[in-house]
């Protein structure tokens, strides 16, 4: 009506830079006048809104080469776009154009060249639905490789690359700044267990060990932020994601899993604490994230100088302040974040210190700084409720009650699922879920990552509690999104439902980013589940994804490392293996405590019409059974037997 071009601005609650834009700008009034002159501007959040986040950040990458939020992009009438870029300053700073610049140049064009605008932004529609298009001839397999696509060597050359690119000093992946990369780390994890190599498997607890004693690492309370700015995981972006720390945990529980490393034990506990005591709703659900700013300054309320520590700490102040590298005139801009340069078994020795003593004393002085923090202002919390990140903590949840042992993660895993299953249902009872909640109401229908990672869950926590329900609810889940979400040219899935109209191109998401790809997790899913359920046509159709992406994921494998674990379990070989009888818990406690990524586990006291456990022996106390590559051994009678069998396979 208005004729006006249209100004979309997508962030997210935690986003630094997205307020001080804010703050700058639109908070501006001369400036918001003019946006409201000359423009249709629109906010969004790009956790509501996943979908628009993604079209709109392919289309900034092509006209910019990168991205980022705030993602500030300019449209046509028709939704189509034609310029963007992300933090402007208010004035020309950082070698970086004003707003204002930008604001009065896009009214320009649109008023004196709207054909050229026009013609760009068809240009980038038709650029984004050719990226869309994965299953193209370049990436398909030919017919004659087929029977033998699953290969060890390409296994090996994925984990070189990973090693490749890892940094040997730090930790992590190539230089600042550094994310948590947890799917690559996954991977090497996965590889050099199931293949007997020791460098990816070190590299990795390497990396992970870096991020604990890092300023990354929130070293009072527990928590990791979402990257840091340097090599040395020092200094973060302050804010705390749901779906990082859910990740987090989850690989922490891997590493726990194949080391027994005590760190890695105290990384889990102490990172799903935090969450289950300061990010919980009192319905049940637990909040997407917190700030990086307080009171108008990013990373205030973690940061500290020498002197207060001292006040708070009295004698004990001066160990404290050793081990965890605080200086008086900070290190880090004129202020210290918590950090540890000394790993602590090296630290006792070194001070000829009692291990023992040194960590209670430790604990008691963490417990006074998080006192004297809490009286600070808090970060605000983002007290949306997203069910893609809730389905990642519940697997979190699940890993941890597998890896220790620990009934409170098992519970919590229950009472989050029961919370799930009662408010994401879409109210029309068509199957359906919907994608966040708030205020006692669910909105926005659920895209596929919110079904990938809610499926994948359920197989965890049938895996937890032998109850196999949960695989039901898997597998009609399964089939509502291959109904729903299915391309009918390629193997995969497009990231919005088939019903959906408020958006110009459906995308098919294929790429790991800071979650991880909805399509190599439902591959996954489709494996594990086409085992349970004797479905053909689902483990036929994960192959044929993952044979539609691989000459992509053969050349880069840091950017599809959930594809590359997927690929690898099908190359290593699943382990069918199913627990019946009854008294089987102890025995699948026994199970679950050991690093076996490679398996699919089924477990029940009574008859149950699936294939791993039907006509099975369940009159005894304890019987197992073993399957793999279509053998059986015979039934076992102890778990130590299993087990025993297993390592024999391994080698």
């Amino acid at each position: 009506e208005k004729d006006l071009p249209i100004l979309v601005s997508i962030g997210y609650s935690a986003c630094h830079w997205c307020h001080v834009m804010e703050r700058e700008s639109f908070e501006n009034e001369t400036t918001a006048q003019y946006m409201n002159e000359h423009f249709v501007n629109i906010k969004i959040d790009r956790e509501e809104r996943p979908d628009l986040d993604h079209l709109y950040m392919d289309a900034l990458q092509a006209i910019a080469g990168n991205g980022g939020w705030p993602l500030n992009v300019f449209l046509t009438t028709d939704a189509k776009p034609f310029y963007g870029g992300t933090y402007f300053p208010p004035e020309k700073a950082f070698n970086r154009i004003s707003w204002s610049d930008v604001l009065q140049s896009m009214t320009e064009v649109w008023t004196n060249k709207r054909d050229e605008v026009e013609e760009q932004a068809d240009r980038l529609i038709n650029h984004i639905k050719k990226a869309n298009r994965f299953a193209d001839a370049k990436n398909l397999i030919p017919s004659t490789e087929t029977v033998s696509f699953f290969n060890v060597d390409d296994c090996i050359l994925m984990a070189a690359q990973f090693l490749k690119n890892a940094d040997t000093t730090d930790g992590g992946y190539g230089r600042a700044p550094k994310f948590l990369h947890t799917f690559s780390l996954q991977y090497q994890l996965q590889y050099g267990h199931l293949f007997k190599k020791k460098e990816p498997v070190n590299n990795a607890l390497f990396t992970l060990q870096k991020m604990l004693q890092g300023g990354i690492y929130d070293q009072l309370a527990g928590g990791i932020s979402r990257y840091s700015t340097d090599n040395e995981w020092l200094a973060p972006h302050f804010e705390k994601m749901l779906y990082d720390n859910a990740l987090f945990a989850a690989v922490l529980c891997d590493a726990y899993q194949l080391s027994k490393q005590k760190i890695f034990k105290q990384g889990i506990e102490n990172t799903l604490h935090f969450f289950m005591h300061e990010m919980k709703c009192s319905e049940g659900g637990y909040y997407a994230a917190l700030d990086a700013d307080s009171e108008g300054e990013e990373g205030k309320f973690y940061v500290w100088q020498k002197k207060e520590i001292g006040e708070l700490l009295g004698k004990d102040a001066e160990l404290f302040c050793d081990f965890y590298d605080v200086k008086e005139g900070g290190n880090w801009e004129g202020k210290n974040i918590l950090n540890i340069k000394i790993p602590v078994d090296e630290f006792v020795a070194k001070n000829n210190l009692d291990i023992e003593e040194f960590e209670q004393k430790i604990a008691a002085c963490k417990l006074r700084l998080i006192a004297a923090r809490n009286q600070r202002t808090r970060p605000g919390t983002d007290d949306k409720i997203l069910l893609n990140s809730n389905a990642l903590l519940l697997t979190a949840f699940c890993k941890a009650y597998a890896a220790l042992g620990e009934e409170a993660y098992k519970t919590a895993a229950v009472e989050l699922y029961i919370f799930i299953d009662e408010k994401f249902r879409d109210a029309d009872n068509t199957g359906g879920l919907k994608h966040t909640y708030k205020n006692g109401e669910a909105r926005y229908q659920a895209f596929l990552d919110d079904y990938a990672y809610l499926i994948q869950a359920c197989i965890f926590l049938q895996e937890v509690t032998g109850e196999q329900e949960y695989l039901l609810r898997a597998k009609e889940l399964t089939q509502y999104v291959l109904r729903h979400f299915a391309d009918e040219e390629s193997p995969f899935l497009f990231y919005t439902h088939k019903d959906q109209q408020d958006i110009i191109v459906r995308k098919i998401e294929m790429y790991d980013g800071a979650t991880p790809s909805a399509n190599g997790i439902m591959a996954q899913n489709l494996f594990y589940l086409g085992v349970v359920f004797d479905e053909k046509e689902w483990l036929d159709r994960g192959s044929s994804m993952l044979k539609s992406i691989f000459n992509a994921l053969k050349k880069h494998p840091a950017s599809f490392a959930v594809w590359a674990g997927a690929y690898l379990m099908q190359t290593a070989g699943i382990l069918e293996i199913a627990i019946t009888g009854r008294e089987i818990q102890p025995s699948l406690e026994r199970l679950l405590e050991e690093y076996i990524p490679n398996k699919v586990v089924q477990s029940s006291t009574k008859q149950w019409d699936m294939p791993l456990l039907r006509d099975k022996n369940y009159e005894n106390d304890l019987t197992i059974y073993l399957c793999k590559d279509y053998s059986c051994s015979l039934p076992l009678k102890k778990i130590s037997d299993l087990l025993k069998s297993l390592y024999d396979t391994a080698n």
